[in-house]
């Protein structure tokens, strides 16, 4: 009998614990793990997302990221990884808090993460090389059509084979949406799909591309969160968004990174001489003062190519003056207005006479300013991944004409994985770099063409720096550059 009461009291005992629990919870679940001391964000490459350039890291997610981990009091763990895939596998097994990297809502999306608030809104458009057949609907594309898979493009194209049963298109995982936007500009590639951001950004270089069909509009690019156990991350995320919207940070950044975007052109031949006559004469006097021991018609060129000797020029992100320096790098130059044109030609010469002389010895002189023009752009790190690039490959490392062929691998991931300093837009670089080398050989026929112009009187040029000096910039208590 006692033995009978002592089964009963435990089986009562087990039924009442068991009741007590919620259904499908383990009794003896492990505790949450200690929140990450740093903010762990995952993206990919890209010039609109994150990169690093000559003058430091830019992108619209990182300079977002950073400011939402300064809103937490945390230090930035930015983490780029290669493809898509690998980006969700790492949020899943926990390695990162969040995914930053230009990524669109989407059904199959919502299903997996969780979405942060739209940062800004972009078109699904159908990209192709001018001179080539525009698709004038969706059937033109089957076959002829290549995407990144698991991106939202394979999701669109899945849609829309519901009602074009002939519909097909390649994917690929071995390349990024950049890569396959360059085989369109090369002819390699007939069509691909592309966010209308993305090949804005990328008509500055490539100006061959051209835009098609439009298959979805205004698609909101979020940021991703595990679908479970995060919502304190997702609360803070929220009222950090309704903070820097208020404060008109996204707007901000929107602008700086797409704003201007559409309006970049490669200028001709026709009009840089027109320049040469209309503007160059009030800089002339700059130029020469500072080339110093360098020949100053590569130093205008160089300003040419940065602002079109534009004082108040600014580009999408958010460098400014003659010769476009950062807030960074103007600030260790000693330059306290971008905005005035003798400080920023000063500066300029200054850093690029500084990137010659920390190149090897190795490189000939009459190519180290090619070479420096090329680290201005893209910085002196992915300068030497690209020559122990030529070297693996058996050219010369210390040859312009050699290191120019390799520079474009770095925005290919087969290539940039292997390096220290990782993507960059190598073939940016080259394009930088040519264009340079093209307006200074413009500027030395003009030279021996025609007697040198008078040089404007110091009150002259004391004029244009007034001028200067009364649209300085602005203190920069809102968004930083």
């Amino acid at each position: 009998m006692i033995r009978l009461r002592r089964v009963l009291f435990l089986l009562t005992s087990v039924l009442v614990l068991t009741a007590c629990q919620p259904p499908g919870v383990v009794v003896d679940e492990p505790q949450p793990k200690a929140e990450a001391e740093t903010l762990r964000v995952g993206t990919l490459y890209g010039a609109q997302i994150y990169m690093s350039s000559g003058q430091g890291l830019s992108g619209f997610d990182y300079e977002l990221a950073q400011k939402f981990a300064d809103y937490l009091g945390k230090p930035l763990e930015m983490q780029p990884y290669s493809n898509r895939s690998e980006l969700y596998d790492a949020l899943a097994k926990g390695e990162i808090d969040l995914i930053a990297a230009g990524i669109t809502e989407s059904p199959n999306r919502r299903n997996r993460f969780r979405m942060g608030p739209p940062l800004y809104r972009v078109d699904q458009v159908v990209v192709y090389r001018q001179g080539n057949r525009a698709p004038e609907s969706i059937e033109q594309l089957s076959g002829n059509l290549m995407v990144v898979a698991d991106s939202a493009f394979v999701e669109t194209l899945t849609r829309l084979q519901q009602t074009h049963t002939n519909l097909s298109w390649e994917q690929t995982s071995e390349k990024d949406n950049d890569e396959l936007i360059a085989m369109i500009a090369s002819g390699e590639l007939n069509y691909t799909l592309a966010q209308s951001t993305s090949l804005d950004i990328n008509r500055r270089y490539m100006p061959e591309l051209r835009s098609g069909l439009v298959l979805e509009e205004k698609v909101p690019v979020v940021w991703l969160l595990p679908a479970q156990n995060s919502d304190a991350l997702m609360s803070k995320l929220l009222a950090f968004w309704h903070q820097e919207k208020r404060a008109g940070t996204l707007a901000h950044l929107n602008e700086k990174y797409f704003g201007h975007v559409k309006r970049f052109d490669y200028v001709d031949t026709r009009a840089f001489i027109r320049a040469i006559d209309a503007k160059l004469p009030r800089y002339r006097p700059l130029f020469e003062e500072y080339a110093g021991d360098l020949d100053w018609r590569k130093l205008a060129a160089a300003s040419y190519q940065e602002s079109h000797w534009n004082p108040n020029a600014r580009s999408p992100t958010g460098v400014r003056g003659m010769m476009m320096l950062t807030n960074a790098t103007a600030s260790q130059l000693g330059v306290t207005n971008r905005l005035d044109p003798r400080q920023s030609i000063r500066g300029g010469a200054d850093y690029l006479r500084d990137l010659i002389n920390r190149l090897p010895e190795s490189i000939p002189e009459n190519q180290r300013m090619w070479f420096a023009l090329a680290a201005y752009n893209i910085g002196l790190g992915h300068l030497e991944d690209a020559r122990r690039l030529a070297e693996a490959q058996g050219l010369n490392p210390s040859a312009w004409r050699d290191v120019k062929q390799v520079l474009p691998l770095l925005q290919k991931r087969k290539f940039y994985s292997q390096t220290r300093y990782g993507y960059a837009r190598g073939g940016e670089a080259v394009h930088y770099v040519d264009s340079i080398r093209r307006y200074y050989d413009t500027l030395v026929w003009v030279d021996n063409q025609k007697p040198k112009d008078e040089p404007l009187l110091p009150d002259e040029i004391q004029v244009e720096e007034t001028a200067a000096s009364s649209a300085a910039e602005p203190p920069t208590a809102a968004p930083r550059e």
